[in-house]
């Protein structure tokens, strides 16, 4: 059985950071791309970030350049680093993995909270 586990969500202060990490069960995330999406309040689920296998990334506009994910298969964990948080960054965060493309598997996600 898959499960990805999300931690390290919280509250903090405009500017602040937050890790986000994601700990993998029943798959080796060595195989699969990984990413994170959000989804705040009343909105719909957004893409963040995406890691493939070969650990190239790709961003959302609104984070590049504050965001940073990477992947330790080691640990079968994928880590979301979150610098210069904005109040609109708020939202409960998941973690996807997905092989080629099968289905794509989340987390129930964690929740960050930005305060002006």
């Amino acid at each position: 059985q898959v499960q990805l586990v999300e931690s390290g969500g919280g509250l903090v202060q405009a500017g602040g950071s937050l890790k986000l990490s994601c700990v993998a069960s029943g798959i080796r995330i060595g195989f699969y791309t990984m990413g994170w999406y959000r989804q705040a309040p009343e909105k719909e689920r957004e893409w963040v970030a995406t890691i493939g296998t070969y650990s190239v990334t790709d961003y959302a506009e609104s984070v590049k350049g504050r965001f940073t994910i990477y992947r330790d298969n080691t640990r079968n964990t994928v880590y979301l680093q979150m610098n210069s948080l904005k109040p609109n960054d708020t939202a409960v965060y998941f973690c996807t993995a997905q092989y080629r493309q099968e289905k794509e598997y989340s987390g129930k996600g964690t929740l960050v909270t930005v305060s002006t």
